[in-house]
C-alpha cells in the first residue's frame, strides 16, 4: 500500500512539472515577447495557450537522426537521463508541511548530488554524438556546471550555519519569522546569479552559443531526444528556483499571504524566480566564456569563502553577547 501511495505522488509531481514546463516555456516566449515589442504566440489555442502542446507534438512526430560516428546507446540514453535527473529532485521538495514524497532529513545534499549528476547527461550526450561542435559545448557545459556548483556549496553553507538543519522542511520553518534573503541579501544575489550559470541560461549560456557551436551538446539531436533535452533543462529551472525558494523566501511560508491552499505560497515565489529568469534572458547579452570562468573564480570564490567565515562568526557574536 506504501508503495502505491508513492507511486500516485510521484505521478501527480512529475505531471504537474510536465504541465509547467510547458507554459513556462509559452509565459517566456509572451514575456520575451512583450519585451522587445512584439506580440509573441497567438495562433494555436487561445491567446497561444496551445502551443507548447502542438510544438511538443511536432517534435514527437519527427524522424530521429542518428549521426554515423555516434555511440548509439549513449546518444539515445543521455536525454533520458537528463530528463530524469531533472524530475528526481522533486522527491524530497515539500509543497506544504507534512505534503511531500520522502521528508529527507538530508534535502539540500540530495538536490546538491542530483545537480552534480546532472553533468554525466550533458558530457556524455557530446561526446557520443561523434561531432566536433557536440564535444565542445559538453566540455563547456561541464566545466561551466563544475565551476558554479563550487560557487552553489558555499553559499548554502552560510544558510545550513544559519538554520541548523539540511531539512528543507527545517529550512522552511526556520524563516517563519523573516526570510534568509533579508539578512543574507548579497548571498542570496551571488546564489541567483549562479543559478543562470547552472541551468546554462542567458546571460550564461555559452555551451548553445550559436555563433560559435550551433546548439552545443545536443547539436546533433533532434525529435524527442531534444524534446528531452528541452525538457530538462527547463524542469532543471523549475527545480533550483524551488531550492532557492526554500533557501532565501522562506519556501512554503505564505508570510502576508493567508489563502490556505497548498503549495500556493511556494508557487507563487517559484513563478518570481523564473520570471527573473526570462527578464534576464531578454536584458543582458551574452558573456565571454572567459568573462564567465573569471567571474566564478576571481569573484565568487574569493566571496563565497569570505562569507562561509563572516556568518558563523557574526552567529558564535550573537548568541554569546
Amino acid at each position: 500500500m506504501l508503495y502505491i501511495i508513492v507511486l500516485a505522488k510521484s505521478l501527480i509531481v512529475i505531471v504537474s512539472v510536465l504541465i509547467s514546463v510547458a507554459y513556462l516555456t509559452a509565459v517566456e516566449r509572451k514575456v520575451m515577447g512583450s519585451i522587445q515589442r512584439r506580440i509573441g504566440p497567438t495562433t494555436v489555442g487561445y491567446y497561444g495557450t496551445l502551443q507548447p502542446f502542438a510544438d511538443a507534438l511536432k517534435l514527437f512526430l519527427k524522424e530521429v537522426i542518428l549521426p554515423i560516428y555516434s555511440n548509439r546507446n549513449l546518444f539515445l540514453g543521455c536525454p533520458v537521463i537528463t530528463l530524469t535527473l531533472s524530475f528526481i529532485g522533486w522527491a524530497v521538495i515539500p509543497f506544504e508541511k507534512g505534503v511531500v514524497i520522502s521528508d529527507f532529513s538530508l534535502g539540500v545534499l540530495f538536490l546538491l548530488a542530483v545537480s552534480s549528476l546532472g553533468i554525466y547527461g550533458v558530457v556524455f550526450s557530446g561526446w557520443a554524438a561523434g561531432s566536433k561542435y557536440s564535444l565542445m559545448g559538453s566540455l563547456r557545459s561541464t566545466a561551466q556546471m563544475i565551476s558554479y556548483e563550487v560557487a552553489l556549496s558555499l553559499l548554502i553553507l552560510c544558510v545550513i550555519f544559519c538554520s541548523g538543519t539540511t531539512s528543507l522542511t527545517g529550512l522552511s520553518e526556520a524563516q517563519k519569522s523573516i526570510p534568509y534573503v533579508i539578512p543574507l541579501w548579497p548571498v542570496a544575489l551571488m546564489f541567483y546569479i549562479s543559478m543562470l550559470a547552472e541551468t546554462n541560461r542567458a546571460p550564461f549560456d555559452l555551451p548553445e552559443a550559436e555563433s560559435e557551436l550551433v546548439s552545443g551538446f545536443f547539436t546533433e539531436h533532434s525529435a524527442f531526444q531534444f524534446a528531452f533535452f528541452f525538457l530538462g533543462e527547463y524542469g532543471n529551472m523549475i527545480l533550483i528556483s524551488a531550492f532557492g525558494t526554500f533557501l532565501f523566501l522562506g519556501g512554503y511560508e505564505g508570510y502576508i499571504l493567508n489563502v490556505n491552499v497548498p503549495g500556493l505560497a511556494l508557487g507563487l515565489k517559484v513563478t518570481a524566480l523564473l520570471f527573473g529568469f526570462v527578464w534576464v534572458r531578454a536584458t543582458f547579452p551574452r558573456f565571454r566564456y572567459d568573462q564567465l570562468m573569471s567571474v566564478m573564480w576571481k569573484s565568487f570564490l574569493p566571496l563565497g569563502i569570505g562569507f562561509v567565515l563572516l556568518v558563523p562568526s557574526v552567529i558564535i557574536c550573537l548568541i554569546t553577547a
